[in-house]
């Protein structure tokens, strides 16, 4: 580094009788201004910082989603095993993914590409055992979606209330 001008020792000059500064404090701050040039652009890298963002929790409508998906699966497989039973279990499967897809929008995900699985219940061989099993899982999800929408914001709640009757509806529609 090449000083131009003139550089006093800590004492006062012989030319303008005043302090200079010295060699010593010009070589730190011109490391401290390299030093802070070259850390700047890594401040905005998040490099400094250490306060991760924790992850969002998942929304709460998404375990009525899979629910939703998995009645609509089970559904269906009833309606192979069951022919007899296909005009009846296929509208109600429909409607399960129906809500499926509506929910999936309220909380802005994409429903799977895969088909659900349908939840476990003990296969039936006659159709009377059949639509106890799928009574029981109307049961079930009408009581999850009554939770949910207890506990569900107001813009949120319309729509679960509508999901809890439709599955009550079902379990009617079943006997």
């Amino acid at each position: 580094m090449v000083l131009t001008c003139p550089v006093g020792n800590g004492r006062a000059t012989q030319r303008d009788h005043s302090s200079g500064h010295s060699r010593r404090n010009l070589l730190r701050a011109g490391a401290l201004v390299a030093f802070g040039a070259g850390t700047a652009p890594l401040a905005g890298c998040d490099l400094f910082d250490r306060d991760d963002e924790p992850t969002p929790a998942p929304d709460p409508l998404r375990p009525i989603v899979d629910e939703s998906l998995g009645l609509a699966a089970a559904y269906r497989e009833s309606a192979v095993t069951h022919p007899d039973l296909a005009g009846r279990l296929d509208p109600i499967a429909e409607t399960h993914t129906a809500h499926a897809t509506e929910l999936a929008r309220v909380i802005g995900v994409p429903l799977p590409s895969a088909p659900a699985v349908a939840p476990s219940t003990t296969p039936a061989t006659d159709a009377a055992g059949t639509l106890a099993a799928l009574r029981a899982l109307e049961k079930t999800a009408q009581q999850s979606a009554t939770a949910a929408c207890a506990s569900a914001p107001a813009e949120r709640a319309a729509l679960l209330g509508s999901i809890a009757a439709a599955r009550a509806t079902h379990q009617e529609a079943l006997k």
